[in-house]
């Protein structure tokens, strides 16, 4: 099975800025599945781009599950609420409100997050925030959901015959 990342960082993009979260939710994707591959990306917060990993991921290299890490906050340039609203078809309200209520749990700050979740094709695509706690702690609240979740999309996808 295909697994991607896709971290939003101007400067990691170019190279300014070590990637400490992608490497955490890689960690996290090799042991809750064994066997993935798991597909990084960096881009730039530039709603295009970020749309254009999405879409690659989820339609030419088959990821069942894809996670973003950066660009869900107030800044101007963070933009990837925005791409991923552009690149679903299907919104999953529920995950990113779980993440939002279980980070409040930790920090009133979690409520700054505009994180989504939705389904592209057999993709699920879910948005965490750009640091590397707050990664661990959203992958920590999702991890019981997300095996779930991807078995009703394969089933669903299979269910229409694609």
């Amino acid at each position: 099975m295909n697994l991607g990342i896709v971290t939003v960082s101007d400067k990691g993009s170019r190279g300014e800025r070590k990637d400490s979260s992608g490497p955490a939710i890689a960690s996290w994707m090799a042991e809750t599945f064994p066997r993935s591959t798991i597909l990084a990306r960096i881009v730039p917060d530039e709603k295009e781009m970020i749309y254009e990993a999405l879409a690659d991921l989820a339609d030419n290299q088959g990821c069942r599950l894809i996670i973003t890490t950066g660009g869900t906050g107030f800044g101007g340039r963070d933009v990837t609420p925005e791409a991923t609203r552009s690149a679903i078809e299907k919104e999953a309200p529920g995950l990113a409100e779980l993440l939002r209520l279980e980070g409040l749990k930790k920090t009133p700050f979690a409520v700054l997050s505009r994180g989504i979740a939705g389904i592209r094709g057999q993709a699920l695509i879910v948005n965490l925030p750009g640091s590397e706690k707050a990664v661990k702690e959203g992958l920590e609240t999702l991890s019981p959901l997300l095996p779930h979740a991807m078995e009703l999309i394969e089933k669903g996808s299979l269910e229409c015959g694609r």
